[in-house]
């Protein structure tokens, strides 16, 4: 397959709690009207009037939400359940290790196969702690991680993991451990590659990047858009195209990159609220097309 066949592919979607918490038919109407085909939906971050906890979450409410999307011709394409999974209280942990396997019990009714959260952090409020890289945050992460993902084979739907350098799972290459201890087709890789930045490796950024595709490229299901820069020696998110990444060359490697299906990964916007929305998604057009014709 040749780069204008990998371009016309390339479906482009937003974080959908980007636009605001809406009514979901508004919702729906104005990510639409911005060109997006695909969203991550967090249910209670982006929809007006949701306040779900663990066992609220059904196949009815879901059909509805995925209908009213459906209606304006946009997908949902991962379920965002941003838990904490090793939650330093174990009530609060169980709690969220229930409303995680909600999604995936419906996940198929919003139309969608794939789960996504982070690796957690130690701490109660999900802040950055220098033991979340020890090895006990590790362990205590894959075995709720092992959890989701055997509720996951249950459901037919996939659990998608994203690292973040202040989290457990902190590079591609902790990802590639988790991978090879789970070993399941259903749990995948959803790539942000800004997360993987710190103010020690963002001069390396490209090696980080090639690294990731490297390690984690048959895996990766979901990319995350954003950009960053480097501000009073910390990184700073800022939306795509406003900084310092190399979106050439990160879409060089996404187009060489196949989710099951022969697809590459779809693109979800962060950082791209709908005031920044038109501009995200030109940007991105304009670095695929350089991908394409190169």
């Amino acid at each position: 397959m040749d780069h204008r066949k990998k371009a016309s592919a390339l479906r482009v979607g937003v974080r959908a709690h980007d636009f605001g918490r809406l009514p979901v038919e508004e919702l729906a109407a104005r990510i639409a009207a911005k060109g997006f085909s695909v969203v991550q939906l967090a249910l209670n971050k982006a929809i007006a009037g949701l306040n779900l906890q663990p066992g609220d979450l059904n196949e009815e409410l879901a059909r509805d939400i995925a209908w009213a999307f459906a209606r304006h011709d946009v997908g949902v394409e991962v379920l965002g359940c941003y838990i904490n999974p090793i939650h330093p209280d174990s009530q609060t942990r169980a709690a969220g290790l229930q409303f995680f396997k909600d999604h995936l019990r419906c996940a198929r009714a919003f139309g969608c196969g794939l789960v996504a959260l982070e690796s957690g952090s130690v701490t109660a409020d999900y802040s950055p702690h220098p033991a979340n890289h020890d090895e006990a945050a590790f362990a205590a992460m894959l075995a709720s991680l092992a959890e989701l993902v055997a509720e996951g084979e249950r459901h037919g739907v996939c659990v998608g993991l994203e690292a973040v350098a202040a989290h457990t799972v902190s590079s591609s290459r902790k990802l590639r451990r988790v991978l090879d201890a789970i070993c399941s087709r259903h749990l995948r890789v959803v790539f942000d590659p800004v997360n993987l930045l710190t103010p020690e490796n963002v001069h390396e950024r490209a090696h980080v990047f090639e690294e990731a595709f490297d390690l984690l490229g048959d895996k990766i299901v979901v990319v995350h858009a954003k950009d960053f820069i480097l501000e009073h020696g910390v990184v700073k998110a800022v939306p795509a195209g406003r900084g310092a990444l190399d979106y050439f060359r990160l879409l060089q490697l996404l187009a060489k990159t196949r989710r099951p299906g022969g697809t590459p990964p779809p693109v979800l916007f962060e950082e791209a609220d709908e005031a920044v929305a038109d501009e995200s998604l030109n940007f991105l057009r304009m670095k695929w097309n350089e991908v394409r014709y190169e």
